[in-house]
């Protein structure tokens, strides 16, 4: 007799060993896609306050295996001296707080050529 879907899926969920190397990876991609959603309504959220200082945020990339937010901040952010303290006691806590596994918010528009100049502007 043949087994139905159901309790195929019902064996898995009873036995993990079962779970092939494709569902893990979907389990994974959902759980990125999931903080990278999170990731952008946090965004959304400080994005107005950046704003009114004349400045903005952008979600650049994260890496979810070390959990590195990668933003830019433009505007008068970009000469703004107090504009590491936006990221990091601003954006960075937040973030942290709203959305579990992400270790740091970096600015990639702190990188810097050899030349001393900012890579944007």
């Amino acid at each position: 007799m043949k087994e139905s879907p159901v309790a195929a899926a019902a064996d898995v969920a009873a036995d993990p060993a079962g779970a092939t190397d494709t569902d893990a990876a979907r389990a994974d991609t959902v759980g990125v896609d999931a903080m990278e959603a999170e990731i952008a309504k946090v965004i959304a959220a400080v994005r107005p306050a950046v704003q009114a200082d004349r400045g903005d945020v952008e979600l650049i990339s994260f890496d979810p295996e070390t959990g590195v937010v990668e933003v830019e901040l433009k505007g008068a952010c970009t000469s703004c001296p107090a504009s590491s303290q936006t990221l990091k006691a601003g954006i960075e806590r937040i973030m942290k707080d709203r959305v579990p596994g992400v270790t740091e918010v970096v600015n990639v528009g702190q990188l810097y050529f050899d030349d001393g100049t900012a890579v944007t502007l």
